[in-house]
């Protein structure tokens, strides 16, 4: 089913007889598999509204991430939040679209200053599993009334609804951007390097590590600002070494290669996401062994497991949680995609899909 429009969308899910595959452009086919009629919302697209001048956009759940980016780049704008493209660690094809993004609440290196998706986001109408239309939030950043259900639809995964339109808050795009780079840096000694830049007051907008060992530390803003900054953050960290630096596009090239964990692109094996304080992501790299990419200051690590393994048995004791991101259809039907949730959380979320899906058709199981 491709229905062209939000109220052929809510019918199409009004009259489903049975589960419903929710997908969208095809690129992020993380969680459990799905057995059901495809509902594919491509067929509802378009940009609602752009009010460069107001700083916000609304587009319908079904376009293409790459027409929203256009958009916004004519005018010299962006998402704030720096969206990964998974296409490259997930061998999929297809184009991301803007409700893909929105239910995997997917964010990039800059979340570390801008948030994730799910804060910059202002607005949502929503198709839920009874066929009901629901909208919460609004077109303009100053609407604030209502339930929260716009940051709620922000990585649920079409298990709550099915999005049909959703409003952001955008930003302008730096005038100038700057890299400090070192190589041959050490996990444990990467993670802090990267905190005293993160804490420091020179407004680090990305902080990674890569593969190989090389520690990037980003700066974006007016020209003269982030001229000054780079020589005042390399002073502040002369003890980890003499930082060499990239711009323009030799450094935005290398901050989209760390967005979509593109050094793991290649490799064979299971790919995991990791959240964790920080200060533990070299600890996880020990345990886990493998190629491992640090994002996110250390908070974020991506890692390569050999079919079929259980991250989680070896991570046992450290705080954060894991996630399956690629994996065989067999693996992900035997290892809990997602991070296992605390019984009061999973009787809250359980509630929540019994209260806007109560006939359970949105994507059953993908979560569970």
């Amino acid at each position: 089913m491709r229905p062209m429009s939000e109220s052929e969308l809510a019918e199409a899910i009004r009259s489903a007889e049975g589960p419903l595959r929710v997908r969208g452009g095809g690129t992020r086919p993380v969680g459990r598999p799905v057995t059901g009629a495809v509902l594919e919302t491509g067929g509802v697209q378009g940009v609602v509204l752009y009010e460069p001048g107001a700083l916000t956009l609304v587009a319908r759940a079904g376009t293409p991430l790459a027409e929203v980016e256009a958009a916004l780049a004519a005018e010299g704008q962006m998402l704030p939040f720096e969206p990964m493209d998974h296409r490259p660690v997930l061998g999929t094809a297809g184009a991301p679209t803007v409700g893909g993004v929105v239910a995997g609440n997917v964010s990039g290196p800059r979340r570390v200053v801008a948030g994730a998706c799910r804060d910059s986001m202002i607005g949502v109408r929503f198709v839920d599993g009874a066929g009901t239309v629901l909208r919460n939030g609004g077109r303009v950043m100053k609407n604030v009334t209502g339930y929260d259900l716009v940051r709620l639809m922000a990585g649920s995964y079409g298990t709550l609804g099915v999005l049909s339109e959703v409003a952001f808050k955008v930003l302008p795009v730096p005038e100038a951007e700057v890299s400090l780079v070192l190589e041959g840096v050490a996990p444990q000694r990467a993670v802090a390097a990267m905190a005293a830049a993160l804490g420091s007051p020179y407004g680090v907008s990305g902080a990674a590590r890569e593969p190989a060992g090389r520690v990037l530390l980003r700066l974006e803003g007016l020209a003269g600002s982030v001229a000054h900054r780079a020589g005042a953050l390399s002073a502040l960290l002369a003890r980890f070494g003499a930082w060499g630096r990239i711009e323009k596009e030799e450094s935005r090239a290398a901050w989209a290669s760390v967005r979509d964990v593109a050094a793991l692109s290649g490799l064979a094996g299971d790919v995991w996401q990791v959240s964790v304080k920080p200060s533990d992501a070299p600890a996880v790299m020990e345990r886990a062994g493998g190629v491992a990419l640090l994002d996110w200051g250390g908070g974020l690590v991506w890692l390569v497991q050999s079919e079929g393994t259980d991250l989680r048995a070896k991570l046992a004791g450290l705080g954060g949680h894991a996630t399956l991101v690629r994996a065989s259809e067999a693996t992900r039907a035997r290892i809990a995609v997602f991070h296992p949730e605390p019984a009061p959380l999973a009787q809250l979320a359980a509630g929540l899909r019994a209260k806007f899906d109560p006939r359970g058709v949105l994507n059953p199981g993908l979560m569970g």
